[in-house]
């Protein structure tokens, strides 16, 4: 493609071909899918497989500083080409692993070239078809390349489509130093998928106050407000009774728990009954027996100081139900698991701000959103480097009709390239 950038207040034109579409296609044919069951970190060893791929390609590039460290991480630095030391070093990254909502093990991508709008169904299930209707984003992609999986996995988007942007950049910089910018730093995560992104991350050794994560979806998206989200794990203790002898003794934890979830509201409070600032209560797995019950939530909201009214609030009905049996009892613990990023970067705009100017001079529509959900950067903006979401394309994550543009991918790697030199100009 030609490629317009700013070089000394001048326009320049240079043909670039991005290699952004065949790095994808590699990277997703590479099993990466985190282990939500595992305790080990990385979760699952096998994501340290593309990790050793990406450490290689990055010093082939002629990437300084490569490592892939014993947690996974995998880290790069291109170099300063400006004169003037000032410039704050930037990150880019991306998590490498995918979710485990649905196989990735065999994905096989498929190129759509010159998508027209009609249904695509997929060879490997043909019930498996993605359609307008269901996925109205596609609207806006007729005529670009699509990327799917076969009908059988996940494709792996959600994120190989932001490690190939970052490297597909890592190649455009390193090959053309006369684009003017300050040093980078590359990192690749594991374990993003399972909450555990940044648990192991060493923020020395990243060493750069301000980042962006590549991990949104649509065209133009440019996110810095996350949920806040908290865990709450719930263990109801029975009564254990001889089923043959256990009128007017036994109290099944399971049945306990059941009236529980059955007394939550039905018409609020639910990812099912929310959208866009409408916070929710949701409980994710329900196990265990007549003697001891364990039930698992997630608690969002984008207004932190709501976390603990909703915490209050699921005790409060927990309570009325157990206090319906004598000699029930629980337990109730609150884990914090990470926080509305928007928190620290109300402090700092200028760097959502650049994002802004740079899609505007990409001829990119710039479209400020919210998350519902978190990203590794809403942890490492409260680690010390505030780290907004860039748009990658990736859409209908987590599922069998995950889908990705290849034109999205190359105008979020134009957004990065006209963003270094932002940076690099601002000083």
């Amino acid at each position: 493609m030609n490629w317009l950038f700013l070089n000394a207040n001048k326009l320049t034109k240079m043909h670039y071909s991005h290699s952004v579409e065949e790095r994808f296609i590699r990277y997703v044919q590479i099993d990466t899918t985190a282990d939500p069951n595992s305790p080990s970190f990385p979760s699952s060893e096998k994501q340290k497989d593309l990790g050793r791929v990406l450490e290689q390609e990055l010093k082939d590039l002629g990437v300084l500083h490569v490592e892939m460290d014993q947690w996974g991480y995998v880290f790069g630095t291109i170099p300063s080409n400006s004169a003037n030391a000032s410039i704050p070093t930037i990150c880019f990254c991306s998590h490498m692993d995918t979710a485990p909502d649905c196989s990735g093990t065999n994905v096989k991508p498929i190129v759509h070239r010159n998508y027209t709008g009609a249904p695509i169904t997929l060879p490997d299930d043909p019930s498996q078809v993605i359609t307008v209707e269901r996925h109205t984003y596609l609207k806006e992609k007729i005529g670009d390349d699509l990327i799917t999986a076969s009908g059988l996995t996940l494709l792996g988007a959600d994120d190989k489509a932001g490690v190939a942007i970052i490297m597909d950049l890592a190649q455009f910089l390193m090959s053309h130093p006369e684009i003017p910018h300050g040093e980078i730093r590359i990192l690749f995560t594991p374990d993003e998928e399972v909450g555990r992104g940044v648990e192991h991350l060493d923020m020395s050794k990243v060493n750069a106050p301000y980042g962006y994560t590549l991990d949104g979806g649509t065209l133009g998206d440019i996110e810095d407000e996350t949920f806040s989200a908290d865990a709450v794990k719930i263990v109801i203790h029975g009564i254990s009774a001889h089923p043959g002898y256990a009128k007017n003794k036994m109290v099944n934890a399971l049945k306990v728990g059941a009236q529980f979830i059955d007394a939550l509201p039905t018409a609020e409070w639910s990812p099912e009954t929310t959208s866009g600032r409408e916070g929710f209560v949701h409980p994710v797995s329900f196990e265990g027996g007549l003697e001891k019950a364990e039930i698992n939530f997630i608690i969002r909201d984008h207004d932190t100081s709501k976390l603990g009214e909703y915490e209050n609030r699921l005790e409060n009905i927990l309570k009325s139900i157990v206090d319906k049996y004598p000699g029930v009892h629980y337990e109730y613990a609150v884990t914090e698991q990470y926080r509305n990023m928007k928190e620290v970067l109300q402090h700092v705009p200028f760097v959502t701000d650049y994002v802004i100017e740079a899609m505007n001079r990409a001829g990119i529509t710039p479209k400020p959103a919210i998350i519902r959900g978190g990203t590794d950067g809403s942890r490492l903006s409260f680690m010390g480097m505030p780290c907004p979401n860039i748009f990658t394309g990736e859409m209908a994550i987590h599922s069998r009709h995950e889908f990705v543009s290849i034109q999205d991918m190359q105008k979020a790697v134009n957004t990065l390239i006209e963003l270094v030199q932002i940076w690099e100009k601002h000083k």
